[in-house]
């Protein structure tokens, strides 16, 4: 009697042990391979539908306005002038003029404001200008404030035409200052492409609505996204005029980085770095208000 198996007998073991090894095999790579492409599904769906959120209320996102009353009345405790400017029958366009003695006035400011509620919030920064003999004019997007109308980003740049032509109807050119805030940074800019201006000013710009959001949602595909281009980098190519940036270092909005990115673009742009700055606090600083001073002071 032979106590060695022969190769066949080897093999047909083996091969009826292996069975129920390789269909459990089989049986658990099927399982993972299903919650697998389930899991994917999920993700999927999440990602387009958030996707679609982020399409259709971006609105939403960009702009949060603060509406007023028709009959609501300013107070301030400066000198201004409240103009509700008929543009259309169902669109007007609400303007704050803080104004100066016309015997010292040197100029005018058209002030492009942020993109929260309305004048109310920027009212308090009129004297940075005033005190240096400046008027500064502030002029509520279509639905902040008193301003109506529907909001696109021609409709925007068209606002701020209308804006400098009230403007240059009471000064010339070159006694005016484009100024623009967050938001307002790349509608100030592209008004400065299109009209001549003493200086154009620009407190924590974006180098584009697309470059802002990819920061945010840096995993969708935003340019063809976005409903609001605002391509302030592609608008330095086409100013004439001086350009002034401040922006600090620790701007959790829009990312100091940006403001780089738009003096590399436009050689000759001045950057004032405030250091610690934030996206808001920038008006508070000393050097802000002196170098600010000092711009608008040059003869």
């Amino acid at each position: 009697m032979s106590f060695f198996l022969s190769d066949r007998t080897l093999t047909n073991y083996r091969r009826r042990n292996d069975e129920p090894y390789l269909c459990t095999v089989f049986m658990t790579t099927r399982t993972i391979l299903k919650k697998t492409w389930k899991w994917f599904q999920i993700i999927a769906l999440i990602y387009i539908m958030v996707g679609v959120a982020l399409y259709f209320l971006q609105d939403k996102f960009i702009f949060h306005p603060k509406k007023l009353p028709a009959d609501y009345a300013y107070q301030f405790d400066i000198p201004f002038r409240e103009i509700d400017l008929a543009v259309t029958t169902d669109k007007n366009l609400s303007i704050i003029q803080f104004t100066v003695p016309d015997s010292v006035r040197r100029g005018i400011v058209l002030y492009f404001h942020g993109n929260r509620e309305n004048i109310n919030r920027y009212a308090k920064y009129a004297t940075n200008f005033t005190r240096n003999n400046y008027e500064v004019w502030m002029m509520d997007y279509p639905g902040y404030g008193k301003s109506t109308g529907k909001r696109t980003e021609q409709i925007l740049y068209d606002d701020a035409a209308i804006f400098y032509k009230m403007a240059h109807s009471k000064v010339p050119a070159e006694q005016i200052i484009i100024y623009g805030k967050s938001l307002g940074t790349g509608i100030a800019a592209q008004l400065a492409s299109k009209k001549d201006c003493r200086r154009l000013i620009l407190e924590t710009p974006y180098y584009s609505m697309d470059a802002l959001a990819k920061n945010y949602f840096f995993m969708y595909p935003v340019l063809p996204m976005t409903k609001y281009a605002l391509p302030t980098y592609q608008h330095f190519e086409y100013i004439n005029a001086p350009i002034t940036i401040f922006h600090g270092t620790r701007d959790g909005v829009i990312p100091y980085k940006q403001a780089k990115w738009l003096v590399e673009k436009k050689p000759g742009t001045e950057l004032i770095t405030l250091e610690k700055g934030r996206h808001n606090n920038l008006p508070g600083f000393p050097l802000f208000r002196q170098k600010l001073d000092s711009l608008l002071n040059i003869k």
